[in-house]
């Protein structure tokens, strides 16, 4: 019989995060400091909302771009935020979360062999999706010296002239790396001087700690060639409910429609009623769960000085990134014997691009007795690794 399977899913390999998380499952007694999930429920007002919607019966599909009531409360919301001005019905799509908007802008954008670039470490999904549309993902390496900012110097090194869209992710995950307005002004003048486009994956804009979060599509020039992602999962604890969006010229938009349309139809139903009301009147809820977060932060930073592991301060998202080059093993194999011997699950650095090699990351949407517990033991086993 044929190989039933394509060339191209073959050479993708699984998400390294996973393989942790199926052992932490069946290990009893383990705390999981990995996973990108808010700890806290979904805001009852909006979780009544959605019950609202089914008892009323709305249960059928909405326009494929997703509901103008929706996508109308998305426009309000970024011109309040980001001070950008966009049309609901034309440069507003509303997706199965935001993954799903990196996806269809790149096969949306991509003709066979334009590169792509990436700054790594940077979130698992970019590199399959990038391949799939069948573009060449180009890494650029970040630095813990720059803070895993993109500097302009790197930018242009590697750019090429096959070179057509550059993919920003701040706040950062896995590194918690945030780009202030003068650091995405450099970026912003290369991109138009040599006529790129660029998906600014947002969804951690609401998660910022003491910083303002820039979009570079509120710089000069830049609306017009960027693609902006964003969604619910993260600042408003929605991650079961599988919705975000995009926002970007009309060109672009129509076409990432047409392949919403035929993928996927339309994004469910309840969970965009549930998310008008996430935007009307949601903004409390952000901002009771950016404190605890913070609070957590802070909490996880002074235990890192405590530990005296290497770990630059993080402005965004709820991750930390931790050096442990000092322990002379990989991260994948200082994360496997911190979870064989203290139960503790963190993701290893290289998950996210070789130059996160050296690195773990630890998230902090955890409760603060779990993250006390659980650094008691990183601490326990630090100590016998230095011993």
């Amino acid at each position: 019989m044929r190989n039933p399977l394509s060339d191209r899913i073959l050479e993708i390999q699984p998400s390294g995060i996973r393989k942790f998380f199926d052992i932490v499952s069946e290990m009893p007694d383990a705390i999981s400091l990995g996973v990108g999930e808010p700890d806290f429920d979904t805001p009852w007002h909006i979780r009544e909302e959605a019950i609202y919607s089914l008892e009323k019966g709305i249960t059928s599909y909405t326009s494929n771009a997703g509901l103008m009531e929706l996508r109308s409360e998305i426009a309000k919301y970024t011109k309040r935020h980001l001070g950008l001005t966009y049309h609901p019905k034309d440069e507003v799509i509303v997706t199965v979360g935001g993954s799903e908007a990196i996806d269809i802008a790149l096969r949306a954008m991509l003709n066979p062999g334009d590169e792509v670039l990436m700054p790594e470490p940077c979130y698992v999904s970019y590199l399959p999706c990038i391949k799939l549309a069948n573009g060449v993902p180009v890494s650029i390496q970040l630095k813990e010296e720059h803070e895993f900012r993109l500097q302009k110097e790197q930018l242009l090194e590697a750019i090429t002239d096959k070179t057509k869209i550059l993919i920003l992710s701040y706040p950062n995950n896995p590194t918690g790396a945030i780009m202030t307005k003068e650091d995405l002004e450099d970026i912003a003048k290369v991109v138009v001087e040599k006529d790129l486009f660029v998906i600014s994956d947002e969804i951690y804009a609401a998660l910022t700690y003491g910083r303002e979060h820039t979009s570079i599509a509120s710089l000069p020039g830049m609306k017009e060639r960027t693609i902006i992602i964003n969604g619910f999962s993260k600042a408003y604890a929605m991650t079961g409910w599988r919705l975000g969006y995009a926002l970007g010229p009309k060109i672009i938009i129509e076409q990432m429609t047409k392949i919403h349309q035929f993928c996927i139809m339309a994004a469910p139903t309840t969970s965009q009623y549930a998310a008008v009301t996430a935007l009307k009147n949601g903004d409390r809820d952000v901002e009771e769960m950016r404190k605890s977060y913070n609070e957590r932060r802070n909490y996880l930073m002074a235990a890192m000085r405590r530990m005296k592991l290497q770990c630059f301060e993080p402005y965004g998202a709820f991750y930390i990134f931790p050096c442990i080059k000092e322990f002379g093993m990989t991260s994948e194999e200082f994360a496997t014997k911190l979870l064989e011997k203290e139960k503790v699950a963190v993701v290893p650095g290289s998950a996210f691009g070789e130059c996160g090699e050296g690195f773990i990351r630890i998230s902090y949407a955890y409760s603060i007795d779990e993250l006390k517990e659980a650094l008691s033991r990183v601490e326990r086993f630090i100590e016998k690794l230095r011993a």
